[in-house]
């Protein structure tokens, strides 16, 4: 049994990670490339491995990074089942026809500027109808059962704590060296998170493969990460602007409703006007609430509302025409829109709006890789380019680092420690220097040496 990782590797976003053992292949996640100059060149180049000799995919969960080519995958020739939670079939009907919509468009719109120059017409990546086959391929799973997805390979999920649906992948293969057992964490969730449960702990395996995305860092306890949003909110009152929030559609922007939620009283959100301003968030948020079984029980009956998100303040923007009036509030307003890192979507309108007053508030509330806009306005960039037009950037940004869905240095080395002895573990899903970081940690800790593949590293258990 060995895997050969084909994306993520060394950077965050890709996931992409070939398995065999006994003449069969199972791939884990198919995700796009994120941020950088040259991610649409990657995502369109052809894939390392032949699609047509993948038996299945086990899908960890619905974040286009670990989701996105899945049906490039398809449209180049995989005929097989796409194993994954329910929940995450659920999200991926969403989140996939969404991609694909924008693929087109963007194929479109760059067809219409070749035009003009004298250029041939550009394909998109993949289509609608390529998502939809996807969709049709995909096959539920229950946390806790055990799956044979190939002959030969067996598959568990468990919570990971992340999104809904996000799982650690547990996967056993047979080949002529006996049965092995590989554990892809998957994303890991934040400890203590109020929404979701923390990772489920695996007791034993022959090979981990770890995220390390915030390998380098501990998050602030979450009481501290309440207090500084608590400030945020007093400061813009006070300072009588509004309040941007980039937002990633699933997991971040329903996690902040919950949040709302049960501090509404606290931070004063009474006094605000709060607008999801997305209609990927607003379908999403209609799946949490159809799988209210995953969350926490302060999800269910909250303590503000009528129900599960649900406020009497909160106003769900799902057309156009309504996110443009938004353009004319210029304070009181709190406005959650994607996309979570800046690369586009509605988040832009409003920033073009606000950045350049400097009575406006900006939360960044989720990780922000190199190269996107969401990371140059967290590094201090006095300008932003939006459309054509330089935005200066004037208003407050605030780096909520305590909101992360992703496990922090302390909880990825705590999940590794579960695991009886010392397994070997490679690690994944982070820049160089967060899974360095993160190497030490274990070797400190553990006494493990962490391999760092990089794409092509094959490992045999």
């Amino acid at each position: 049994m060995d895997i050969t990782f084909h994306g993520a590797a060394g950077e965050v976003t890709g996931s992409c990670h070939l398995v065999q053992a006994g003449g069969r292949r199972v791939l884990l996640d198919c995700g796009m490339v994120q941020g950088g100059d040259d991610s649409d060149a990657r995502n369109r180049a052809a894939f390392p491995f032949d699609p047509a000799e993948v038996d299945a995919v086990v899908l960890s969960h619905a974040h286009i990074d670990h989701s996105g080519r899945l049906p490039l995958l398809v449209k180049r020739g995989f005929k097989g089942p796409v194993y994954t939670h329910a929940a995450t079939r659920d999200l991926c009907k969403i989140m996939l026809r969404d991609s694909a919509a924008i693929q087109q468009q963007d194929a479109e719109r760059e067809t219409r500027h070749r035009k003009r120059a004298g250029q041939a017409p550009v394909a998109p990546l993949y289509t609608e109808a390529d998502a939809e086959r996807v969709l049709g391929r995909v096959r539920t799973l229950c946390y806790g059962e055990v799956t044979e997805v190939a002959p030969g390979l067996t598959v568990r999920l468990s919570d990971a704590g992340h999104i809904l649906g996000s799982a650690i992948v547990e996967l056993w293969g047979d080949g002529a060296d006996g049965r092995r057992k590989l554990v892809f964490s998957g994303d890991l969730g934040h400890r203590g998170n109020p929404v979701l449960p923390d990772p489920a702990r695996v007791a034993e395996a022959d090979l981990v493969v770890m995220e390390s995305t915030y390998g380098d860092r501990n998050h602030r306890p979450w009481h501290e990460t309440w207090d500084e949003i608590g400030d945020i909110f007093a400061a813009a009152k006070h300072e009588k602007g509004n309040i941007l929030i980039p937002a990633f559609a699933v997991g971040r922007s329903q996690g902040l409703i919950s949040a709302f939620q049960r501090e509404f009283a606290t931070w004063g959100l009474g006094d605000w006007r709060i607008f999801l301003d997305s209609p990927m968030a607003i379908r999403a948020t209609q799946v949490y609430k159809g799988h209210l079984n995953l969350v926490d029980e302060s999800v269910r009956t909250p303590a503000h509302g009528d129900g599960p998100y649900a406020l009497p303040n909160l106003e769900f923007t799902e057309s156009p025409e309504l996110s443009r009036t938004l353009n004319a509030i210029h304070a009181g307003a709190v406005i959650i829109a994607g996309s979570g890192m800046c690369t586009g979507g509605r988040i832009l309108h409003h920033l073009k709006h606000n950045l350049w007053r400097p009575e406006a508030h900006v939360m960044i509330v989720g990780f922000q890789p190199a190269g996107v806009p969401g990371r140059r306005l967290v590094d201090g960039t006095e300008h932003m380019d939006i459309w054509g037009d330089r935005i200066p950037v004037r208003a407050r940004i605030h780096t909520v680092g305590g909101l992360s869905a992703h496990a922090d240095q302390d909880g990825l080395a705590r999940w590794y420690g579960g695991f009886a002895g010392t397994p070997p573990v490679a690690l994944l899903h982070g820049e160089e220097t967060a899974r360095a970081a993160l190497a030490r940690r274990l070797q400190a800790d553990h006494g493990v040496a962490p391999v760092q593949p990089t794409p092509g590293t094959r490992i045999t258990l």
